[in-house]
């Protein structure tokens, strides 16, 4: 499994273990934030947060967009930027214990958001998707599962950057959405192989 984040830069790549860099990034991709608005959604210590956003702006993991005079200082507003996947050779070539952190991260990201989505009717919408197949593949099969939701990802990266346009011109406000993608085997298994079983788990929450 990889995250989503060509990531070829292991700095890049293990700043995502850190979980209070996660929430960040998870802020800033569905709004523009300063450090103080973040620490205060998120209940962590001001000193904490800014670190790491001037971390993740050091990375080209965010953008600055705007400066704001407020008492005497300036707030520092960012917005998260789009990332390409890492590529499978900076995956591959992570150590276990950053590839499980950032997985860790990724997941318990993932369980909060569909869990606040359920709870607050992000599911209501008849487009909204849960679906879970359980698959036998072999190592051809689960390659080209792979392939098909890259390609599926691609698709949706296109209707994303299309939405921007529509709206842009028409001043519109988004609503917001999440789409979950997996691929991975069960029980821990490290190798499908030709009796292998794997698992395909595909949210899609639609507007909330």
């Amino acid at each position: 499994m990889k995250p989503r984040s060509d990531i070829s830069d292991p700095r890049v790549i293990k700043a995502l273990t850190h979980p209070l860099r996660v929430q960040i990034l998870r802020t800033l991709e569905e709004r523009t934030a300063s450090p103080s608005e973040i620490a205060d959604e998120i209940g962590a210590p001001l000193g904490n947060v800014s670190y790491h956003v001037r971390q993740l702006h050091g990375l080209g993991l965010i953008k600055l967009v705007k400066r704001t005079p407020r008492r005497g200082a300036i707030e520092h507003h960012y917005k998260a930027l789009v990332q390409p996947p890492i590529s499978d050779e900076a995956w591959a070539g992570q150590p276990d214990v950053v590839r499980e952190s950032v997985v860790g991260a990724s997941l318990g990201a993932v369980g909060e958001a569909v869990n606040a989505a359920a709870a607050g009717g992000g599911f209501r919408r008849t487009e909204a998707q849960l679906v879970r197949e359980e698959l036998a593949l072999d190592d051809k099969g689960f390659q080209d599962v792979a392939k098909e939701l890259s390609r599926s990802l691609e698709r949706i990266a296109k209707i994303r950057d299309d939405t921007a346009r529509r709206l842009e011109k028409s001043g519109g406000e988004p609503g917001s959405a999440n789409v979950v993608m997996m691929l991975f085997e069960q029980g821990g298994e490290t190798g499908a192989g030709t009796n292998g079983s794997a698992a395909k788990s595909k949210k899609k929450a639609a507007r909330s």
